[in-house]
This record gives C-alpha cells, structure tokens and sequence, in this order.
C-alpha cells in the first residue's frame, strides 16, 4: 500500500458533481417505485451500487445490442440487475451472483415488487464459480465483484462474449487512484489490480474500449465482428 503525500490527494472525483448533478436532472424520474426504495437503502446503509445514472446507461448499452444474455460477477441486491432485466425484455435472461444470501432475498423481493423476477436467475456463491457452471456465450458480461479479481473476471468472460457483445465494468478510475502517484487503497492490491485490468482491456486487439467517467468509471469493452 503506498502512503499520500500533500501533493497528491488520496482520491479524485472522475466526474464533478455540478456536472452530475445536471447530468441526474436529465434523467426519468418515472422508474418504478422500488428503485428509489433500493436507493435509499444503499444510501442508509452505504452500500456501493451504481446509481441511477450508470443504471440508465447500463440499460441503453443492453438495449444497444439486443442483449438477451447477461452475466453479472457480484449483483449486491440486484440494482444493475433491475437496469439489465428491463432492457434483456420477457425474453431475456439476467444471471445474478452475489456471496450473500441475504442479498439474494432482497433481489428477489425488489425485482418481484418491479415484475422483472421472472427474468433473473440469482446464484449465490462465489461469481467465478457460477460463470463456469453456467454454459454458453453472453451477449453482456458485467463485472462489479471484489475488486482484485477483475484481472481474473476479464480473463474468464472475454472469451465468452458473442462477437459484438459487451464486456462492462464499473469502478475502473477507483476514485481516481488510478491516476495518481501516490494513494491509499481501500483494500491493499486492488488498485492494482484494477490497473492491470484496465491495461489487459485496452491492449487487447479483440476490443474496442473507452471509460464513461461517470460515478466511478465504466468500462465498456465491445467484442470485434471479425
């Protein structure tokens, strides 16, 4: 773990939030009910979900391409999977894994009360484990697991992802540290790791990649139609 200096502050926002702010503003309030009860909930409780704008994002890159399934690595209580569900359509299939059964319940409950239950498998376990029990390629595969797997998430799900699907990852600029020189991490190695994980993405010649700054930085890697 690397030690501040006063120079170089211990994070970074990636995004300012006048811009943010104005940014949220823009944005439907007519969402279901229950997202805004999920949202409360992980601000009581400090829980780190994405957030309605990522959520509305996530949502407009599924419905980009046509995505009928989707791999989650860590879903917490199914808040990027309510974005997901709603995009993949009756048809579609959104795979949930989180370590928490609890987490489980509350999924469940929030994605009935949201008539989206019926489009989500919830898994509890260890993510990398679900993915390889789980057969067949995925349109989207998308990481929010622990942090210093991310190398290891990209590794697995890269090669099964259709050509023209998405791999996406939040938590890319690691509130800002990735930039700077000197930071202290949350959990020691993962802003490496984080680094290594960026670094695999943009110098694979199979992917074109770009990082949506917004909240904490969204990766989102498309698979080339070779």
């Amino acid at each position: 773990m690397q030690s501040p200096t006063v120079s170089n502050p211990v994070v970074l926002a990636p995004l300012n939030p006048a811009i943010e702010k104005y940014m949220r503003s823009l944005v439907s309030q007519t969402d279901h009910p229950v997202l805004a009860e999920m949202e409360a909930v992980a601000e009581k409780n400090n829980f780190p979900i994405v957030g309605r704008l990522v959520g509305v994002f996530l949502e407009t890159l599924a419905k980009t391409v046509n995505a009928k399934r989707i791999f989650e690595f860590g879903s917490g209580y199914g808040y990027s999977a309510y974005w997901f569900a709603k995009a993949a359509g009756m048809d579609g299939r959104v795979i949930c894994t989180d370590g928490d059964p609890l987490n489980k319940e509350q999924a469940e409950r929030y994605l009935k009360s949201a008539d989206l239950a019926q489009r989500v498998d919830f898994h509890v376990g260890i993510a990398q484990e679900t993915f390889t029990q789980t057969e067949g390629i995925f349109d989207i595969c998308y990481n929010d697991a622990d942090k210093g797997d991310y190398p290891q998430i990209w590794r697995m799900a890269k090669d099964r992802i259709r050509p023209g699907g998405l791999y996406i990852a939040h938590n890319v600029l690691w509130h800002g540290r990735v930039a700077l020189e000197h930071y202290v991490d949350i959990v020691p190695g993962w802003t490496e790791a984080i680094l290594e994980h960026n670094s695999l993405i943009f110098n694979d010649p199979e992917f074109d990649a770009f990082i949506n700054p917004t909240r904490d930085g969204v990766v989102v890697a498309r698979k080339k139609e070779m």
